[in-house]
């Protein structure tokens, strides 16, 4: 629950400094994509009868054994597989993940080798009906997998060289490279790329573990990306009260083992920083006495949220652990003196606490429970890469699920909010550290999506989807709920209508299970939500246009028949050259009158096979420029269909505006489709 810069990765944790990203790896708790292939919306369906889940629609709620079984049966038949979707005689596919519709369609998500190397970014999800018929594949990246050669022309001494030297530029301690660089294709972001991925121990600089992996470029030593592995009986506990344990008791001694929920074991690190620890035990069955100068009340919070985590994603979502395999994690509490942050780590399948700022404040509240094994989650499932939108994406997920928890829990002692880590006091003014309904509250989050988001710490930009939640959740505007009073605003100025948390919950957890890749942005996000809440409930329900609304109200995508307002439109074709000069599509708007709004909603649709190479811009009757895309970002997905809000009150309304766009890059083809400005 952190922050870091674009640049500068540290775990994923509650402070706020450096921050972590994640393909596979760890993430905590402060702050410190691109969808392709079938990303469309569900196929027509009726609406459900009184908002209800269609019938069949839902995912089954396997037990371990049965999703062995189906994971069995995907990895017997996976060659005929990656013969069927077209894949290369070097490559292979690697089953990861399946789940099981009620009427039978399975969505098997996929890893993929090489010439016998794992690919980086290049996992998909094959969706097939009850026959066995392909119905759709979403892909982390639709570029072909293939290089001139697996030989590497720069030696792996290299490629640890340059990985030791990120991490020491990012203020890490005892940084060293504990195994040796292996070969990879690297398909994250752009070309597939023989590369190496190096990965860095030692500590980050606020003492969270370091787990850097940088992937550079096997034939000319480039850095071509890094993320951070780290993402950030009677229990009487600190923040939930007096509370019911599950415990383990052996001969005349206790400990902190819950056998209802895989075994899972809460460890004294005693300020430790590396190991496990010890596991906690006594003579009775009582644990902590709700103050933190008691050692076992950090444990009895800590151990209370994981089984609490445990039941809402087994009762709530029909997912028996994090892995899906009925396994148990473990936490570790006390880490390091003073350390104002919490984590998960893949490495040890684990979640760790500190003990905040004069060790009085032990992060172990029920939402950071839940926000970090949901880290663990969306490791297993999704496995958003913890960098530009899709990190963003991902620390969102923690979020939504940790507020999902917290929900679930309904606990008197700690009701319900959509306010992140309120009872931790991080910023010691009793203020939360997230805000759901308005994040740019918090003084650092972005409440809508625009253009540059890409580049913020994945803290601050899952701001958009928090506040997409709220609103699909709870609607805009004012209300009090458990006795906290929101007021969430939309982009455009237009209100959002709720559909109520649970199935907001269902729609997002769908998505991510079936829908998001690794490299899925905000565009691609919204496409997957659409699609899950279309085979929910049908793509003419109520709770579909929902959806499209909210997501409309971060300034993502366009309302359901254009959402009111005054529009003016272009359908006319414009060519984009390869690597050219820039394009115009004009549109002239007349019959307003004074200045444009400081929301101008600008809805552009672009056909294109990598828009990261494409620069887009609004120009106004006198000249002047709004960058609505910049070169480089978007990442590789194809086209771009979205909407953008743009302060224009400087500008006279009527006259003739322009949509500009310029390919940057040589060996990509596309066009304009159309594009329209709507003054609310």
């Amino acid at each position: 629950m952190r922050d870091s810069s674009s640049h500068r990765r540290a775990p994923h944790t509650l402070h706020r400094k450096a921050a972590a990203v994640a393909l596979v790896g760890v993430s905590a708790l402060i702050a410190a994509a691109v969808q392709s292939g079938a990303a469309t919306a569900a196929p027509q369906k009726a609406p459900s009868a009184a908002g209800k889940v269609l019938p069949g629609a839902e995912s089954l709620k396997l037990t371990p054994a049965q999703r062995a079984e189906l994971i069995r049966q995907a990895n017997a038949t996976k060659a005929d597989t990656a013969k069927d979707l077209g894949l290369g005689a070097k490559e292979k596919l690697v089953v990861r993940d399946v789940v099981k519709d009620g009427d039978g369609t399975l969505h098997t998500r996929y890893e993929r080798t090489y010439d016998g190397l794992p690919v980086l970014g290049g996992d998909l999800v094959v969706e097939t009906t009850k026959s066995g018929a392909t119905e759709g594949v979403r892909k982390a990246t639709n570029k072909t997998i293939k290089v001139a050669s697996v030989t590497p022309k720069v030696s792996a001494a290299k490629a640890s060289a340059q990985a030791l030297k990120a991490a020491q530029a990012a203020g890490a301690d005892k940084a060293d490279t504990n195994r040796a660089p292996r070969k990879v294709i690297w398909a994250g972001n752009g070309t597939p790329t023989l590369a190496y991925e190096t990965v860095v121990g030692g500590l980050q600089e606020d003492g969270t573990p370091n787990e850097l992996h940088v992937v550079t470029d096997a034939a000319t030593g480039a850095k071509l990306y890094e993320y951070q592995g780290i993402e950030t009986g009677t229990g009487n506990t600190m923040y939930s009260g007096t509370v019911t344990l599950g415990t383990t008791q052996s001969g005349s001694t206790y400990n902190l083992t819950d056998g209802a929920r895989g075994n899972h074991k809460t460890y004294n690190l005693n300020r430790g920083t590396s190991g496990t620890g010890t596991l906690f035990s006594g003579p009775d069955d009582i644990w902590g006495n709700g103050s933190a100068s008691n050692t076992e009340t950090a444990g009895a919070d800590a151990h209370y949220g994981a089984a609490l985590t445990w039941d809402y994603y087994k009762n709530v979502q029909g997912r028996s652990g994090i892995r899906g395999d009925g396994v148990g994690a473990y936490s570790r509490v006390h880490y390091g003196s003073n350390y104002v942050n919490a984590f998960w780590d893949d490495s040890c399948f684990c979640m760790t606490y500190g003990d905040g700022s004069g060790n009085t404040h032990p992060l172990t509240s029920i939402d950071v429970a839940g926000h970090e094994m949901t880290h663990g989650v969306t490791s297993n499932t999704a496995g958003l890469n913890y960098s530009g939108e899709s990190g963003g994406l991902n620390e969102a997920t923690s979020d939504i699920f940790g507020t999902a928890v917290e929900f679930y829990a309904n606990n008197s002692s700690d009701v319900g909010d959509y306010l992140i880590g309120e009872e931790i006091d991080i910023n010691g003014d009793g203020t939360p550290l997230r805000y759901m309904d308005k994040p740019s509250k918090d003084g650092a989050s972005k409440d809508s999506w625009y253009s540059g988001i890409g580049s913020v710490d994945v803290h601050y930009s899952s701001g958009p989807a928090n506040h997409f939640f709220y609103l699909l959740s709870e609607g805009s505007g004012t209300k009090t709920i458990n006795g906290v009073t929101y007021n969430s605003p939309t982009s455009d100025g237009l209100p959002v209508t709720g559909i109520g948390r649970d199935k907001a919950e269902k729609i997002w957890f769908r998505a991510l299970t079936t829908k998001f890749t690794s490299t899925t942005n905000y565009a691609a996000a919204r496409t997957g939500t659409l699609a899950a809440a279309g085979e929910l409930y049908g793509t003419t329900s109520a709770e579909y246009t929902a959806v499209a609304n909210a997501w409309a109200g971060v300034a993502v995508g366009s309302r359901p028949g254009g959402g009111g307002g005054t529009s003016f439109e272009s359908t006319t074709d414009v060519s984009i050259p390869d690597n050219g000069a820039a394009v115009n599509s004009p549109i002239t708007v007349s019959g307003r009158t004074g200045n444009a709004p400081s929301n101008l909603a600008v809805s552009v649709d672009i056909v294109h096979t990598y828009i990261g190479d494409l620069r887009v811009q609004l120009i106004a009757p006198d000249g002047t420029a709004y960058t609505l895309k910049a070169y480089g970002t978007g990442g590789s997905t194809d086209n771009l269909n979205t909407t953008y809000t743009v302060n224009a009150s400087s500008e006279v309304a009527n006259g003739t505006w322009q949509l500009r766009v310029q390919d940057n890059a040589a060996q990509d083809t596309g066009y304009i489709n159309g594009w329209k400005l709507t003054f609310p």
